[in-house]
């Protein structure tokens, strides 16, 4: 049995599944290929400490409605230009966290409030997760996903992180690749802003399962009914073994110390751009991201791949 719940949710959806046992969250912008603003962002956020604090929920299931999981952070869409807007018509938590601060220590903050300290703290949900992905995962996307316990993919699933080649940045604000990529896989991907198909993403660990198109909801259901057939307690010191673990190996500390160089490259951009942006511009030869050309599929030789369409931050 599914209950949907849509209040008081505006970009979201929230289902209850087998009597709570299961909550299913889907991110609601299809139009806007689930790019992140920061309604959606609260809340996310919300949704995910709803589903903590009920005893009944063994699993969440994290994905995305329409042909694409996430486009990444909104970098202009009609939602993002309104909430930046101000009262009354802007989104409050611009004017919390640091909001009302002046320069980088306003960036910094509620970069480190919206995008990095709530994907460090979906990470340790105290719920097993999974994350549905599905069409070209870019960028913030992928911080959605990694934050994940599980990640499944659909045959036709990429990802990529192109904030290097399409923004003039060092990475997300939640630097995982690394972790996820390894080292050397990392600066490839980050240098040349090509994507990972979801088959090259399995044999390297980050995905977990590959499930036909039309099959993806009800197997990724299938599995996460699996999971929640383990005792609570079990599956909770499980997921933390292994989080404590990576966190000893340097994963916390390492985070930490990326988003501080994170804030470094804003920084640099509003300097060199006169406070114009905190971002590259095509005057120091970084791409327009709107008009950049497509991505291309990561190849073991070097030669073109078929390229993935779509806009990322």
């Amino acid at each position: 049995m599914t209950t949907t719940t849509e209040d008081p949710f505006s970009y979201l959806t929230y289902d209850e599944i087998d009597d709570g046992g299961i909550v299913r969250i889907m991110l609601n912008r299809p139009r806007q290929r689930n790019a992140q603003s920061r309604g959606l962002l609260v809340e996310l956020d919300d949704a995910l400490v709803r589903a903590e604090r009920d005893d009944r929920v063994r699993v969440v299931i994290l994905g995305g409605n329409g042909p694409v999981f996430s486009s990444g952070h909104d970098l202009g869409s009609a939602d993002d230009v309104r909430e930046r807007s101000g009262a009354p018509e802007g989104h409050p938590s611009y004017d919390l966290n640091g909001g009302s601060r002046l320069g980088t220590e306003q960036r910094m903050l509620q970069e480190w409030h919206y995008y990095f300290q709530n994907t460090r703290r979906w990470r340790d949900l105290r719920k097993i997760t999974i994350a549905q992905t599905q069409g070209p995962v870019f960028s913030a996307g992928l911080m959605l996903a990694w934050a994940c316990d599980l990640i499944v993919a659909t045959p036709s699933t990429t990802f990529a992180d192109v904030v290097g080649t399409r923004l003039g940045m060092c990475g997300l604000e939640y630097f995982a690749h690394p972790w996820e990529f390894g080292p050397r896989r990392a600066k490839e991907l980050l240098l040349l802003g090509d994507s990972v198909g979801a088959e090259e993403a399995h044999e390297w660990g980050m995905v977990s399962r590959i499930f036909p198109d039309d099959e993806l909801e009800s197997r990724t259901l299938e599995l996460a009914r699996r999971i929640a057939k383990l005792p609570t307690v079990a599956s909770l010191l499980i997921k933390e073994s292994v989080n404590q673990t990576v966190d000893q190996m340097g994963f916390y500390n390492a985070l930490n110390a990326c988003f501080s160089l994170h804030q470094v490259s804003h920084s640099h951009w509003a300097e060199v751009t006169r406070g114009e942006t905190h971002l590259g511009t095509p005057e120091f030869g970084v791409p327009e991201w709107s008009s950049a050309e497509p991505v291309r599929r990561r190849t073991r030789d070097g030669l073109p791949g078929a390229s993935t369409s779509g806009n990322a931050s």
